[in-house]
């Protein structure tokens, strides 16, 4: 699997503090069949990370993993608040890209009273020739009360990244749930970890897509596309299809309430 989303290099944010915790991670996430991740610190006025930083950091880190033989692909991207995708120079917001493709990961705000003005600022970063992955869209309250606004961006041609552990649980019940409706109609494109930690958020992908499994069938066939197909397409440039194809990949008829 490729995890897209993913706070694994060590003192830029509230991911691991040291870098032995940034190993722990690593190793759990080959333990979760995860090949390739893509270290996004946060942008955001908190954690002012700049994308120089982050690669020195993250070599530092893919220097460790090779000398304990560590096999994990660590390349290097951000979670980027609409905020600072708005004031930073386009040239910065490229090198934050996922993986060096043409992808920016935009965190969803969990919380915001105009949500019409967050779309035009998501349009409005795009426009400037950065497309966009919105990172965990199924815990804004905006999408839950109005499942159609997320619909628009994505009808727009922005892609979505889901929290693996959304789906088991972990965010509490009212947001596994929206998930799940989110995948039946065909509004999750990547499926990530957005791991902090080796144990509490960890990079396990498959394991909640098989915590899910009585409420949405065909885990593994999910799996392939969510977390493996879509990321590569994603990393590599590649176009993603649009719902018709995520709904072709979807065994939606044998699924159960």
């Amino acid at each position: 699997m490729i995890d897209l989303h993913c706070h694994m290099l060590p003192g830029l944010d509230d991911g691991p503090r040291k870098l032995a915790d940034a190993v722990k991670m690593a190793r759990a996430a080959v333990e979760a069949g995860v090949h390739t991740v893509v270290a996004t610190p946060h942008v955001s006025e908190t954690f002012p990370n700049r994308a120089e930083h982050i690669g020195a950091v993250a070599a530092a880190l893919i220097v460790e993993l090779l000398r304990r033989d560590i096999p994990l692909n660590v390349q290097t991207g951000a979670e980027i608040t609409i905020t600072q995708a708005l004031d930073l120079p386009d040239d910065e917001l490229a090198a934050l890209r996922l993986g060096g493709g043409p992808y920016l990961l935009v965190e969803c705000p969990l919380s915001f009273e105009r949500p019409s003005a967050v779309e035009a600022l998501l349009f409005h970063v795009r426009e400037r020739g950065h497309p966009l992955v919105l990172a965990h869209p199924e815990r804004s309250p905006a999408f839950q009360r109005d499942p159609a606004r997320l619909a628009r961006l994505v009808d727009a041609g922005m892609l979505t990244s889901v929290t693996a552990s959304a789906l088991s649980g972990q965010f509490g019940s009212r947001v596994a749930t929206f998930a799940i409706e989110l995948l039946r109609a065909g509004l999750v494109h990547d499926i990530a970890s957005d791991a902090h930690d080796a144990h509490r958020r960890s990079p396990a992908i498959l394991e909640h897509l098989l915590a899910a499994e009585p409420r949405l069938a065909g885990t593994p066939l999910r799996a392939e596309w969510h977390a493996r197909d879509v990321p590569g397409a994603i990393l590599a440039g590649r176009p993603v299809d649009g719902r018709a194809a995520l709904a072709s990949h979807a065994p939606g008829r044998h699924e159960r309430t």
